[in-house]
């Protein structure tokens, strides 16, 4: 396994060429506080002077550094010698760039172009490559410098974008997490220390290198920090040596500093000698992220297997390139008409279970709302005994009638025939509704559709069309049908026939009936209780009626309430009071009665009647003719090319996708590259070597 940080290399180029953050590489990341001395540390592990140098904030995007061991380095083609290594740049293909003072150009170049020229920042990361024979194999991610006060084009919350940047990187749980701290300033004031903290609590991916051991206040030492008593960090700390500002500006080579800082800590510190410096870091930090890569392997597997099933099923909804155009316009009709009609007939795919829809929806509304609204009407609650008394006279002309007059029936009875009509039309209009919210439904289930946006719109429009042209000709369906019921009063129905037996004058012999008591005007009524018909089975008004056609004669509540309150059967029309006879009263109870059991015959027609043209003028007719209409206004070669017309952004996250899945696919076929499942520690490479 010797060869796991090559590997994890080449995961990084594969992922940050997508821009992938869903696969969390194990990485070591530096962070630290402006002029904490990170560029130093780097540039001790690497061995060379690379990075670019000045005031203020200098690294100001994320650089991702791969250290790649290798013995057989090319020689340089311009001058022929054998280089000390050479760095490659992702963004720049091959190009192989012998000169480190080149390669620090080229960071500051391309991070003027992305970040601007004035100190601006961006997340947006470098990823530079160096071979040589001087470096172990090693990942490191060097971040902007933690930092408060914002200069040149900087924005204010620079702070707050520099911890952004930091937090993307370390919160990912595989990251070793380098803090970089300036041992010449307080250590319980170290903002990386206190970042680390909050993602890694238990410090168990936590090591810090404490930089400018040598610029210690004269008579301090670093045991104590070095050691941990200060603050322990469970993965250690590190002692380092920085070449001072003088030794940049003079070009002390590197080998030069790493020898120097080995003298200082045999000189200084002998007994903390063997494990501190440079070399030492850069050896250690090797070690951990070989024993880190091993340990998230596993999980790297699995998570690159999960990915590369999900993006496959995400490129299978999105479809590939078309080249059939017309037998997919007709599968796409055909699905959305079978799904359709399945969710009217309750055949439908993944039922959600928390509320009715499609066709239980609309039996629902027949047999729940709409039935509860037409049972919930009330004959003759709108009309009192006045009323009826009135309309009877009325119907009599300059004749006192003997019997109880049809006329008025029909009259009354058609009123309230008439009340009907509004609940039956907002039936039509609810289940009208629900067709509506079954195809925006029906459209949601079809991948395809949010792939053709033309085609959904055409479909939308086709469709409501076809509802909006059903939706007159049931109302007018509807409206018919009161029409006939108000056509004809049928009095010969068999339902009716034992409440006309009320009016057989044999019957009416039983009323035995009081002398007429004439009201003046204004003066209460004064009605004496009538007598009780010898076998009657009623007491009251409706003792009168004894038994009609063999049944009980109950007095309807409208009836009961007008006779509890005599005085409202006298009421002034164009200031003449009628005279309320007993036989008015006993013929307004039976014209009650009457219209009572009447609407009851043509309420229960309206319940059945209602549903069923509804479901065959509006439900059924949309359900079976949906595929014909579209087939005939979409099924048009002439319109394939606008129909299938991609939205814009299904083909941006196609493409992304597909650059996402080719990516793991890559990765996957590098992890494969592992087969020996045990890690062998490859021995310590010495820079002086």
């Amino acid at each position: 396994m010797e060869n796991l940080i090559p590997v994890i290399n080449k995961l990084q180029d594969i992922f940050n060429t997508v821009g992938f953050e869903a696969i969390h590489l194990p990485q070591i990341v530096v962070v630290g506080t402006q002029s904490s001395g990170k560029s130093s540390v780097l540039e001790n592990i690497v061995g060379k002077s690379f990075l670019p140098r000045g005031t203020g904030i200098v690294t100001r995007r994320p650089l991702i550094l791969q250290l790649i061991h290798s013995e057989n380095i090319e020689a340089n083609e311009e001058s022929g010698e054998n280089p000390w290594g050479y760095g490659v740049f992702l963004h720049r293909g091959e190009h192989k760039y012998y000169n480190f003072d080149d390669i620090c150009l080229e960071i500051q170049q391309d991070t003027d172009k992305v970040s601007g020229g004035n100190k601006g920042i961006s997340a947006e990361a470098i990823t530079l490559r160096i071979y040589s024979p001087h470096v172990l194999n090693l990942t490191l991610c060097d971040l902007p410098g933690i930092t408060r006060v914002p200069v040149g084009d900087q924005p204010e919350d620079i702070e707050s974008q520099t911890k952004e940047i930091v937090y993307n990187y370390i919160t990912n749980p595989n990251s070793i997490i380098l803090v970089v701290h300036a041992a010449n300033t307080d250590l319980a004031v170290c903002e990386a220390l206190k970042i680390a903290q909050q993602v890694d609590p238990e410090g168990l991916r936590t090591l810090m290198v404490c930089t400018k051991i040598d610029l210690m206040d004269a008579g301090t030492d670093a045991v104590e920090l070095l050691t941990g008593k200060i603050i322990p960090v469970k993965m250690g700390i590190v002692g380092a040596v920085n070449r001072s500002q003088q030794d940049i500006i003079s070009k002390k080579l590197i080998e030069t500093a790493l020898k120097d800082e080995a003298e200082f800590f045999r000189r200084k510190y002998p007994g903390l000698a063997a494990k501190n410096g440079s070399i030492y870091l850069a050896n250690l930090l090797s070690h951990m992220l070989m024993n880190h890569i091993r340990k998230c392997l596993p999980e790297l597997k699995s998570r690159v297997t999960h990915l590369t099933f999900t993006y496959q099923n995400q490129i299978a909804e999105f479809g590939y390139e078309l080249t059939e155009k017309g037998p997919l316009l007709l599968n796409i009709i055909h699905r959305f008409s079978s799904s359709y009609a399945e969710a009217i007939e309750g055949r439908a795919k993944n039922i959600d279970v928390s509320k009715l829809y499609g066709g239980a929806r609309i039996c629902f509304i027949f047999h729940e709302t709409f039935a509860d609204k037409i049972n919930d009407i009330k004959p003759l609650t709108t009309i009192g005994s006045y009323e009826i008394i009135t309309a009877m006279r009325n119907s009599a002309g300059t004749r006192s009638s003997l019997f109880v007059p049809e006329v008025a029936f029909d009259l009354l009875v058609k009123q309230q025939i008439e009340k009907l009509k509004e609940p039956s039309l907002k039936c039509v209009q609810l289940i009208f509704e629900e067709m509506q919210k079954i195809l925006l439904n029906c459209i949601k289930g079809i991948p395809e559709l949010e792939r053709f946006y033309l085609l959904e719109e055409k479909i939308l429009d086709i469709v409501y069309e076809v509802l909006r042209d059903r939706l007159p000709v049931t109302n007018e369906m509807v409206e018919n049908l009161i029409k006939i019921e108000l056509a004809y009063i049928n009095t010969s129905h068999p339902d009716f026939e034992t409440l006309k037996s009320i009016q057989d004058p044999r019957n009416i012999a039983l009323y035995n009936p009081q002398p007429a008591v004439t009201q003046l005007p204004n003066e209460p009524k004064q009605f004496p209780p009538p007598a009780q018909t010898q076998g009657s089975s009623s007491s009251g008004l409706f003792g009168y009626f004894g038994k009609a056609g063999g049944e009980d004669m109950e007095p309807p509540q409208d009836t009961i309430e007008h006779e509890a309150t005599a005085s409202s059967l006298s009421q002034k029309t164009e200031n003449v009071s009628l005279s309320i006879t007993e036989k008015n009263t006993r013929d307004c109870a039976i014209i009650q009665q009457l219209i009572d059991s009447y609407f009851n015959i043509v309420r229960k027609n309206i319940l059945d009647s209602i549903p069923k043209t509804v479901m065959h003028f509006l439900v059924n007719f949309v359900k079976d003719n949906i595929q014909n209409q579209l087939v005939v206004h979409l099924y048009k070669p002439s319109v394939y090319e606008s129909l299938l017309k991609e939205a814009e952004y299904v083909t941006d996250r196609r493409e992304e996708v597909s650059s996402m899945l080719d990516a793991l696919r890559k990765a996957s076929q590098t992890i494969n590259q592992l087969r020996d499942p045990d890690f062998q520690h490859r021995k310590n490479f010495n820079f002086m070597s």
